[in-house]
């Protein structure tokens, strides 16, 4: 039985007794969403799809209190519950409920002129912090299908239409003022008055910092703490490749931040915008939702180049020794203007329609990107930096226990050439 499995009745009787508890309310039907019984790897929630027998009833008197919540509009009985993984690898639980609340507040604050509204409202949460505790949040069930099961074999149009609207979300995200009560770079949470507030960011474990580079700087050498404790990494001493790590953490990310001109901007960042987090109504060509804010936090505008846009325009990477002559491409034209024509699409992962089209809706709305962060190349670098130290392929306990200790050997020597090159790259 795999780790997902394990307690899965378990949950659905959580569930049963939340909504009886918090809600006076039975479940006529709890369906799992996008749930493999069989998937090795960790899950970092639990997503059902609750049916009632009829309308909850009410709030627990407190609750009318929570942050971040709306009241549960009359007559609805189907939504979304979303229980937090415990064991999920990367995952803090310190605020990790707290602050996917808070930025789904902010988010919603910032897309409240799109009409339909596209983020999901909250009905109910639980903290995840205590060891004891079930983290869970009750929200509301959006219309429309995981656009990320249909963008590929659209038509060009199609796509281009669903890409200015995703150019029209990130848009509001970037030009949202946010709260004074936000000081710092990382998570968000609710303190004793419901003001949002930054705090450690989930998918780290730390934070906040006064700094973008300050984040950067902690990320890397918590990350190679980390690698001192892995069995395959040893902290990377051999062939002398932790020296030139640490001097690079010292004197090299300062050195990168230099010419990073909008280094102080700090902004809403969800951290995975995808197709598989957006949901789609084919009838309309509308997008419906906006969801999963997991990993949602305050950074730069940057931070969402980084990481979100695969399988729509694609991510913005840094340099690497192993990407193809068309990634390379790709990045420049990211930087400096895509060619005329656009070169063929040779059926390789670059889809240079799609990243085009993601370029042109960018720029008619004026909305920060890569081309006009000067310097945004650097912070890339140092990124990519950051990935290679904890690469996923020796690191992760999933895929560790999948693997052979001759492939784990492999990677983990791979990697370690990789690295080099990317020093060599950087001049360390």
């Amino acid at each position: 039985m795999t780790d997902n499995h394990v307690n899965f009745q378990g949950r659905l009787d959580f569930i049963k007794n939340l909504l009886y508890r918090e809600f006076n309310a039975q479940a006529r039907e709890i369906i799992p969403v996008q749930y493999d019984p069989q998937c090795p790897f960790k899950y970092n929630n639990f997503v059902y799809r609750i049916n009632l027998s009829s309308p909850p009833s009410g709030f627990r008197k407190h609750d009318l209190q929570q942050p971040g919540t709306v009241a549960v509009p009359e007559g609805v009985s189907e939504f979304i519950m979303r229980l937090t993984n415990p064991n999920a690898d990367g995952m803090n639980p310190e605020t990790r409920v707290e602050n996917e609340l808070a930025m789904i507040y902010l988010a919603a604050t910032a897309l409240r002129d799109l009409k339909p509204h596209v983020v999901p409202s909250v009905y109910g949460w639980g903290s995840a912090a205590l060891p004891s505790s079930q983290g869970w949040i009750l929200q509301e069930l959006m219309p429309g299908a995981p656009l990320d099961e249909t963008f590929e074999s659209m038509p060009l149009d199609e796509k281009k239409g669903i890409l200015a609207q995703m150019a029209q979300f990130l848009h509001a995200l970037q030009a949202f003022q946010l709260p004074r009560s936000i000081k710092q770079y990382g998570g968000v949470t609710f303190d004793d008055s419901g003001s949002i507030v930054s705090t450690a960011m989930t998918t780290v474990g730390s934070g906040p910092w006064p700094s973008y580079e300050d984040y950067f700087r902690d990320r890397l050498e918590r990350a190679l703490k980390k690698a001192d404790s892995n069995p395959y990494l040893k902290g990377w001493h051999a062939n002398g490749v932790r020296e030139r790590l640490e001097a690079f953490v010292k004197s090299g990310v300062p050195e990168q931040f230099k010419s990073f001109e909008s280094r102080h901007d700090k902004t809403i960042v969800h951290a995975d915008f995808t197709p598989n987090n957006l949901l789609y109504d084919a009838s309309t060509r509308r997008i419906t939702a906006l969801i999963d804010y997991d990993f949602a936090c305050i950074l730069h505008p940057s931070y969402e180049f980084l990481r979100s846009f695969s399988g729509a325009g694609g991510k913005f990477q840094g340099w690497s020794d192993i990407e193809s002559t068309e990634q390379t491409a790709l990045r420049d034209a990211k930087l400096h203007g895509f060619p005329s024509p656009l070169p063929a699409d040779t059926g390789n992962k670059v889809k240079w329609d799609v990243a085009k089209a993601w370029e042109d809706e960018l720029e008619k709305l004026d909305v920060k990107r890569p081309r006009t962060m000067k310097g945004i190349e650097k912070i890339a670098d140092v990124d990519a930096v950051l990935r290679c130290i904890l690469p996923w392929r020796v690191t992760n306990s999933d895929v560790l226990r999948l693997q052979s200790e001759e492939v784990i050997m492999k990677c983990r020597s791979e990697n370690e050439a990789q690295l080099i090159k990317l020093l060599d790259h950087l001049g360390f």
